[in-house]
């Protein structure tokens, strides 16, 4: 029956992200498991590529190996591994199993096994439950034999995106435009917003031309940056970062520019600039908009004619570098206060690419407070640690005018506190919206059972059905607390009947 299922998906044409998608699904309903997860090899990391029976924010962790011994004994194995149930060495998934009643829960049931690619480990795939015993010496051989299926749907994939790349003449070959830093330069985010920027992202890089990266404070522009100039044909050279912002005037031209012996107090010796630096690759100006006009000058001459000119020589300098310029501000308003020279804004611009807003980027937040979270699990020491489902609510009908950074230091913070609080680090720590102190207000229930009138619904980035889920959960709580955990007396007081009560708490995840 499963060879059958897994069989039909690999012959299926479609995407490579639902192929692996619906594998996953497959598996844990094979195996009657809590979750299923197919994590991705690289640098020493481990990144989520399918999952499923995880919560959402699982998206946005990174696994390091170091930090995470049961990944390290898969990747170590060539065979399928079974940890007991009492096993002391800690699992990735604790706290984050999809749909668990009321207090957060460890695995007790786990078993996985690495994959590979042409005697190369490709990573790993992983199966927890939170019943005991759910895997046995069977389901271990089982795993064995249908991890060929999974390796065989990760080549097939590979292979259909290295025919796309060939239809388009891309130079570059997949397994190349796909290496990131995971810890540092990654771009988080599942969204139709982020997949369009980064599709017109890649189309740019292959140009050669300057792009004018636009968008708030926080929302990541240097990510951006980083990204275009790896996926560029000058990925192989330096890339130079510049904060406009941050050069006082006096030394903004020698910084960039360079200066020779005595061409000012204190010049003992010729000093090259950045864009020196940065020649035969890229350089990064971070608030452009902050250059004082007497720069902007000097800059314009170098996008016209590829020359520098030191400070204190007569003689001009050839340079090949590309430039990707960001800004929070707006630049044509700028223009016409004069405050920005219209040429160089026409120069820098040839390709704007605005960046959006996390408000506008779907439930990317759940994912990127995933990222946030594993970073301070491992910075802090902790064991384990979660949003419960309330502060996943909270954050995503938080506003975020400070984007992707106000969502990294609340998130910070939010840990920080929960050790001030006293948390065992062996525990599995869960942060509430009271923790997050973000400026939101959630569901409520009364005592009486119904919601209150005064409570605001969430609007932004939460669905209907999450509103709802939400609320009929916390109604059947209040009403087991009021009936002392009495399914039948909770049932009559919500007016339900029983059965279909015990139905909808199974949907809900409480039982």
């Amino acid at each position: 029956m499963l060879q059958e299922s897994v069989l039909a998906d690999l012959l299926t044409e479609q995407p490579t992200a639902v192929r692996l998608q619906n594998l996953v699904s497959t598996l844990r309903r094979h195996f009657n498991c809590g979750a299923v997860a197919l994590l991705k090899l690289e640098n020493e990391v481990l990144q989520p590529i399918a999952v499923k029976g995880l919560v959402r924010e699982a998206l946005g962790r990174r696994f390091v190996l170091a930090q995470h011994p049961r990944l390290a004994v898969l990747i170590s194995s060539r065979s399928a591994v079974r940890f007991e149930h009492d096993s002391a060495l800690p699992d990735p998934y604790d706290g984050l199993m999809a749909n668990q009643p009321g207090e957060a829960l460890p695995v007790h049931d786990c078993m996985g096994i690495s994959l590979y690619l042409e005697s190369k480990c490709w990573g790993v795939l992983t199966l927890d439950a939170l019943e005991p015993g759910t895997f046995t010496d069977d389901s271990i051989i089982e795993l064995q034999k249908f991890s060929l299926f999974v390796e065989t749907a990760i080549r097939i994939g590979q292979l259909e995106q290295n025919v796309r790349a060939l239809r388009q003449g891309q130079k570059q070959s997949v397994e190349h435009s796909s290496t990131t830093d995971a810890n540092e330069s990654e771009i988080i985010g599942e969204s139709k917003a982020i997949h369009a920027v980064l599709k017109e992202l890649r189309i740019v890089a292959g140009a050669d031309l300057p792009v004018l990266l636009l968008g708030e404070t926080g929302v990541g522009k240097e990510l951006f940056a980083r990204e275009l100039h790896r996926l560029s044909q000058r990925s192989g050279k330096p890339l130079i970062y510049v904060n406009c912002a941050a050069l006082p005037e006096s030394l903004a031209e020698s910084e960039l520019f360079g200066h020779v012996k005595g061409a000012f107090s204190g010049a003992s010796s010729d000093r090259s600039g950045r864009f020196d630096a940065a020649n035969g690759g890229t350089l990064f100006l971070d608030e452009v908009g902050e250059l004082p006009l007497s720069i902007q000058a000097k800059l314009l001459r170098v996008l016209q004619n590829g020359e520098i000119q030191r400070l204190g020589s007569d003689k001009y300098r050839k340079v090949d570098v590309r430039i990707i310029a960001a800004t929070n501000r707006n630049l044509k308003q700028q223009v016409s206060n004069e405050t920005f020279r219209a040429d160089l804004y026409h120069r820098l611009s040839v390709y704007p690419l605005p960046i959006p807003p996390l408000r506008e980027r779907d439930d990317d937040v759940s994912i990127l407070a995933g990222h946030f979270l594993e970073l301070n699990r491992a910075r802090l020491g902790l064991r384990a640690i979660r949003l419960s489902p309330e502060a996943e609510l909270a954050i995503q009908q938080y506003q975020w005018p400070g984007n992707v950074r106000e969502l990294e230091h609340v998130i910070s913070r939010a840990a920080i506190k929960l050790l001030s609080h006293g948390i065992d680090k062996n525990d599995i720590a869960s942060i509430e919206p009271e923790v997050l102190d973000l400026d939101v207000r959630l569901p409520s229930v009364t005592d009486s059972g119904t919601q209150s009138n005064d409570a605001n619904l969430p609007i932004q980035s939460l669905s209907m059905k999450e509103a709802v889920q939400y609320t009929q959960r916390k109604m059947i709580e209040a009403a087991l607390k009021r009936n002392d955990d009495s399914w039948s007396r909770a049932a009559k007081e919500l007016k339900l009947d029983s059965s279909n009560l015990h139905k909808m708490a199974a949907r809900l995840g409480m039982k």
